[in-house]
């Protein structure tokens, strides 16, 4: 049986710099039905010492602006009082 390998671009919406509001993000899409995935350069968690650019959630390029959407609303919801969100 064949599978077809596809060439989708995927981009970064947002760089978080812990893995809870990385993961609490890619919840936030899953939920709404976007396929997103969490990128890191620290080779699987191994040697965090790598870690440099921050945790990316990537989507793929059609669901960007949908997935924007939705952080920034989930940002609005999560963010405590008082507090500016991204």
């Amino acid at each position: 049986m064949e599978h077809a390998v596809s060439s989708t671009e995927l981009v970064a919406v947002r760089t978080f710099l812990n893995d809870a509001d990385a993961e609490v993000a890619l919840t936030a899409l899953q939920a709404a039905g976007i396929e997103a995935m969490i990128k890191r350069d620290d080779c699987g968690g191994i040697h965090r010492e790598l870690w440099m650019g921050g945790i990316g959630l990537v989507v793929r390029a059609e669901d960007a602006q949908t997935a924007n959407e939705i952080l920034e609303t989930t940002a609005e919801v999560t963010a405590p009082s008082g507090l500016p969100t991204e």
